[in-house]
Parts: structure tokens; C-alpha cells; sequence
């Protein structure tokens, strides 16, 4: 999951990027409302935390040109005012949550965790594939109910392809959903990622549930 990070105070910045990325999401950070669609323009991001005030451009501002432009990524929108009012106004004005500063990082957490649930494919904490499940919260991933252990890169690819059981995706977008800007890897990253995966989850199954299409990707299904 690649989450973009909008928070003008530069070591609060620092800190949610550096939590969120330690919990193995994929993170790019700005500083002030008009970056947001600079970044937005650039990659595919799965939600955007928003700091609502901001220079250039605050972050109501920000939201309601999301969402007048039909734009629905999930928006959690930070604030240092906690008067209803202000919480009418965010939630009036298309966020999906809203957090009062200061807040404790594991709530911050559990809010983005919920907020990335699909309303529809994704109704509780584990995602389902057969006789694989994924469990969003933990971090667990079993396989008939054998714990498979991943690396944090390793599960936060296999997070992406359960959230989008059936999809086939392709390499592009795998990798914008995993790695930053700053990621210089090399062409064939998702390859290698993939065959990490298909040794730990298919190896010695009878069904497999990672599959190659060719010339458009991968995809998890039965």
C-alpha cells in the first residue's frame, strides 16, 4: 500500500512517514496542500493523510478539489482543533476520518488499516484466497493453517494482490503500490518478489494461487 503523507510541520512529517513506513507501507511526504496534486499527478497512491492547515493551499481546500474532481481516494484528515464544528466541516467535506492532534500513533494506525478495507471485497481484518488468508492487522499470513513468514516487502506485496483477489495487475502497478520515490531498484524487482512469493505459498501445493499473465502481469485467485 503507498500511502502520501501531507503535514507542513517538518518532524511531525518525519515522524508519521517513518511509522508508516516501519509498519511496511510504502510512503512519499510534501509539505503544503499544493504539492498533494503534484504527487497525485506523478503515482497511484491507496489514501492520503492530510494535515488541515497548510500553506498555499489548507487541507479542506485540498479535499474538496479531490473530491469535486471525482477523486475518492480515502482521506484522513489531521487537525489540532477538535471542536464538532471542525469535525462537521471535514467529514461534510468528503474525508473518511478525521484525527485530533495529539494522537497516539496506534490509533493513527488502526484508522489507515480501516479506512484501506474495501467496503465490498474486504469486510473484516483477513483477506481470504482460498485456503490463504491474510491478515491485514498482524501482519499473519497462513496457508491451511500453516504460518507462512514473509519479509515486511515480501507481505506488503502479497497485501496488495489479496486486497485485489482476481485483478490481474501489472508490474507498473505493483510496484507504484510497494516502493516510493526514492526506490532504485532494478526492472525486474517485481519478478524476483513474485518467485519469493510463489516459493513460500505455492511451492509443494497441489492448487496454486499466484499466477503469470503473460503480458499483462500477475494475479492471486484459486
Amino acid at each position: 500500500m503507498r500511502i502520501l503523507v501531507a503535514e507542513d510541520q517538518k518532524d511531525m512529517n518525519r515522524l508519521i512517514t517513518g511509522r508508516l513506513t516501519a509498519e511496511n507501507y510504502s510512503v512519499d511526504s510534501c509539505f503544503n496542500g499544493q504539492e498533494v496534486f503534484e504527487y497525485l499527478a506523478c503515482a497511484e497512491y491507496d489514501a492520503i493523510v492530510l494535515d488541515v492547515m497548510m500553506p498555499v493551499m489548507d487541507g479542506l481546500q485540498v479535499l474538496k478539489k479531490l473530491r469535486q474532481s471525482k477523486n475518492q481516494i480515502p482521506v484522513l484528515l489531521l487537525t489540532a482543533k477538535d471542536g464538532i464544528e471542525d469535525r462537521v466541516q471535514g467529514l461534510d467535506a468528503g474525508a473518511d476520518d478525521y484525527l485530533v492532534k495529539p494522537f497516539a500513533f496506534e490509533e493513527l494506525l488502526a484508522r489507515i488499516r480501516v479506512m484501506l478495507r474495501k467496503p465490498v471485497a474486504v469486510k473484516s481484518n483477513i483477506c481470504r484466497v482460498g485456503d490463504l488468508e491474510v491478515h491485514l492487522d498482524t501482519q499473519q499470513v497462513l496457508r491451511a493453517g500453516r504460518e507462512i513468514r514473509l519479509s515486511g516487502k515480501e507481505f506488503s506485496l502479497l497485501r496488495y494482490m489479496a486486497q485485489n483477489a482476481g485483478t490481474v495487475l501489472s508490474r507498473e502497478k505493483l510496484e507504484q503500490h510497494i516502493w516510493n520515490y526514492d526506490f532504485t531498484g532494478g526492472s525486474n524487482v517485481i519478478d524476483v518478489y513474485i518467485r519469493y512469493l510463489r516459493k513460500k505459498i505455492d511451492e509443494g501445493q497441489e492448487h496454486k494461487l499466484i499466477h503469470t499473465v503473460r503480458g499483462a502481469g500477475y494475479v492471486l485467485r484459486e
